[in-house]
């Protein structure tokens, strides 16, 4: 038999989403959610399947009926079928019995690829919906309604959607995009005060990787952060998503196909500590104390000097988070080590760890030096104490 040739081909698919804002999405005059709906479909109602975060219904008791309302009063662009009540953090991404309910649900009230998920939560909500909406019929469509200022900030503005298995964090997931997200600075209002900090952590991440100036805004706003000025908040927000949207469009691999991923600065540990506290730390708590971590360890091989460690790490505490890694135990030093291989093995091929050699500049460094980080967690602890 004549040997055939092997075919070789490539396409480029161009991928565009939008982030917009808002303040009451669902009020009866808010045009928002239609205009989007009436964008993707101009004549005609557009099928649509609510899954709502528990918590969120907790501070919003009237969120359903006001969800109905809406649509019942756009009938012309919305169909409503259902609200589905999921579990809020992590509980919503442990395993997949979530998944399950929401898949159950696409198909009980049969949404296709020409109808919409909205998802309206927290960024275990998000990111557990979207892992649903991207496995059902290959792929329906989706509305992020992210609902914390995480979410509203890093967790719901990529293109990553994930659930955990066998004890890891993210471990199953997609990437696919949403056809919008929309921030409604409404819902931030009734956050706890954990959950309103927290987010505030990623603001900072991005800030060091990328953006001197930002960390500069933050600083000189740490405390007006902390009393829950909105002003600050929103724009805090607004330039941390569009930072972390620009690095997805413009950072050359936006389906994390190579080993560095420069927006998890501050993970490897920020996975672990989630794990091993049975995620009684918040996500963006963790993250704070990652990297403090890190940074600490940038200080001890040098990286950066001994001022912008101690800078960096006033403003994380004047924002308000406990920086102390809870580790008390050499077991419990040798489990969260065991994180940097994990990271490793999360990303695939050689370890990249980011760190920063000044504010706004990363470095990524391809080993640790586990004696090294032992001393960091005991440095840190000292100066956070």
């Amino acid at each position: 038999m004549k040997e055939l040739m092997p075919i070789t081909q490539s396409f480029t698919v161009n991928y565009q989403y939008q982030l917009l804002f808002t303040n009451g999405l669902f009020s009866l005059d808010n045009t928002l959610l239609r205009a989007i709906l009436r964008q993707y479909k101009p004549a005609g109602e557009v099928k649509c399947f609510f899954v709502l975060d528990d918590k969120v219904l907790e501070f919003h008791p009237n969120l359903i009926n006001a969800i109905k309302t809406y649509c019942n009063q756009s009938g012309d662009a919305i169909k409503y079928t259902h609200t589905l009540v999921v579990p809020g953090g992590e509980a919503s991404k442990k395993d997949d019995a979530a998944v399950q309910q929401v898949l159950k649900g696409i198909n009980d009230y049969a949404i296709c690829r020409h109808s919409f998920v909205i998802a309206i939560g927290g960024g275990a909500v998000i990111d557990m919906v979207g892992y649903a909406a991207a496995i059902a019929h290959r792929s329906v469509k989706l509305i992020r309604v992210p609902t914390t200022v995480l979410a509203q900030n890093d967790a719901a503005v990529g293109v990553k959607n994930s659930i955990n298995a066998f004890g890891k964090k993210n471990f199953l997931g997609t990437f696919a995009l949403p056809y919008a997200i929309i921030n409604d600075f409404q819902f931030l209002e009734t956050l706890e005060q954990r959950d309103w900090i927290s987010g505030v952590a990623e603001a900072v991440k991005v800030a060091l990787i990328k953006d001197a100036d930002f960390f500069q805004f933050i600083k000189n706003k740490a405390q007006n952060l902390a009393a829950r000025e909105m002003e600050s908040m929103s724009y805090v927000i607004h330039r941390c998503a569009e930072l972390h949207m620009q690095h997805i469009a413009l950072g050359g691999d936006p389906f994390e196909s190579g080993s560095s991923r420069p927006l998890d600065f501050g993970h490897w540990a920020a996975h672990k500590l989630e794990q091993m506290t049975h995620y009684q730390l918040r996500h963006g708590e963790a993250v704070a104390i990652g990297m403090a971590l890190d940074l600490t360890y940038a200080y001890l091989v040098e990286l950066i000097d001994l001022q912008t460690l101690e800078t960096i790490l006033k403003v994380l505490q004047q924002i308000g988070f406990n920086l102390k890694v809870p580790v008390q135990t050499e077991v419990e030093l040798s489990v969260l080590l065991k994180g940097i291989e994990e990271f490793r093995e999360h990303l695939g091929g050689e370890l990249t760890i980011t760190l920063i050699s000044e504010i706004g500049k990363k470095h990524d460094v391809h080993t640790i030096d586990y004696l090294v980080m032992k001393d960091a967690i005991r440095v840190l602890n000292q100066k956070v104490a």
